[in-house]
């Protein structure tokens, strides 16, 4: 009984402080007086300094949280330049049987992508006989279909990732499936390759290599048959 009452009693000091906010002011002699655990070991200190290390804390805190922002802010300018620098890249190619080479060219300069290539289905009767036309059969395009995300993970034998110049030496994977627009059936899959097997990694975000498929698909349809 003693401790619900104490209990009791507890709240009812805490609600009478939380409902009178002046009463500190009234008594600021006892701010100087009340005791603390100090946090670190036995040692007793006051209120006020108490408050003070909590709000150190805090400060310490957003301080961390400000540099995390200013780094990803700088990444995301880095990543921004280099989208915009490939997508220059893209159309300034002229000719569209060009276009394969300067997007896989542009991933390896702008990206820094080890390896990098790319096989198109459906194109038009002048691409057909061209490397990045051809060598596609209904396995990879039906594998193509079902990525909803692109892929990113280990070499785990796929078929695709023979298409990359040393595929041997890509232990990590990214596999993009390529669209001409948003709604539009894919038409290609893009491969990137590392010997780095935590480059293209299960737990990255695939958002920004959802964006270079939709750029690349969308580039590339210039090659579609109309």
């Amino acid at each position: 009984m003693s401790s619900v009452l104490y209990s009791m009693t507890e709240g009812g000091i805490a609600d009478f402080l939380a409902t009178t906010p002046d009463f500190f002011e009234r008594h600021a002699e006892l701010l100087a007086s009340v005791q603390l655990s100090s946090g670190f070991g036995s040692r007793a200190i006051s209120l006020q300094e108490r408050q003070a290390r909590l709000l150190r804390d805090k400060i310490k805190g957003l301080e961390t949280q400000l540099v995390e922002m200013i780094r990803h802010s700088q990444d995301n300018l880095v990543i921004a330049s280099k989208m915009q620098s490939w997508t220059l890249r893209l159309l300034q190619t002229a000719q569209a049987r060009d276009l394969p080479d300067a997007l896989v060219q542009g991933l390896a300069s702008d990206f820094q992508v080890p390896q990098a290539a790319l096989k198109l289905w459906g194109v038009d009767a002048a691409y057909a006989g061209e490397d990045f036309a051809t060598g596609v059969n209904d396995d990879i395009r039906a594998f193509a279909a079902s990525l909803n995300l692109p892929y990113c993970g280990a070499n785990a034998g796929f078929e695709a990732a023979g298409w990359l110049p040393q595929a041997a030496e890509a232990q990590s994977l990214a596999l993009i499936a390529l669209r001409a627009g948003i709604e539009a059936p894919v038409s290609g899959l893009l491969v990137l390759g590392s010997p780095d097997a935590q480059r293209f990694h299960s737990g990255m975000g695939t958002e920004f290599l959802d964006r270079l498929g939709e750029m690349a698909g969308a580039a590339l349809s210039r090659l579609a048959r109309p």
